[in-house]
């Protein structure tokens, strides 16, 4: 029994998936969606909202937060079905109606402990500014170890 537990937890561990709660890149990265979504931001993992979630997003990219943008079908296609294949099927990755990945109750529970001065510092700017804090964003890292909180001058 000992030794089913230990490789259980052995596998688990390997896995990275059951234990980790953060948001993980897929293994395979599609080019169009670095390309595309990350000339405006950092290219959010497709885990960190359902595929409901994406599905949505990418089909109202003409009012994309206040931002046209909209892409040819052919690259919409490609994104969309890569976000929606990597995507989270936890519901506490659902931003509902809103679509902000900061929306979701496992960003909100995540981040708890930030304060309200916090978010609006101009090194920060927004809850959206991940690459504020996480050190490791461009390689779809989020771990806490790598934060490195900006300071405030009062």
């Amino acid at each position: 029994m000992k030794n089913r537990l230990l490789l259980l937890c052995g596998l688990l561990m390997a896995s990275g998936t059951v234990l980790a709660d953060g948001p993980r890149l897929p293994r395979e990265l599609d080019k169009t969606w670095l390309e595309e979504c990350g000339s405006c931001h950092i290219a959010f993992p497709p885990s960190m909202l359902t595929a409901d979630n994406w599905r949505r997003m990418m089909g109202g990219l003409d009012k994309h937060f206040g931002a046209n943008a909209s892409l040819d079908a052919d690259s919409a296609a490609k994104i969309s079905a890569f976000l929606e294949r990597n995507a989270s099927s936890r519901g506490q990755r659902n931003a509902s109606s809103t679509l902000r990945i900061t929306d979701t109750s496992w960003f909100v529970h995540e981040h708890d402990e930030v304060s309200p001065a916090t978010w609006r510092d101009p090194k920060v700017k927004s809850a959206a500014n991940c690459a504020a804090c996480h050190t490791d964003t461009d390689r779809g890292l989020y771990k806490e170890r790598n934060i490195v909180m900006p300071v405030t001058r009062r």
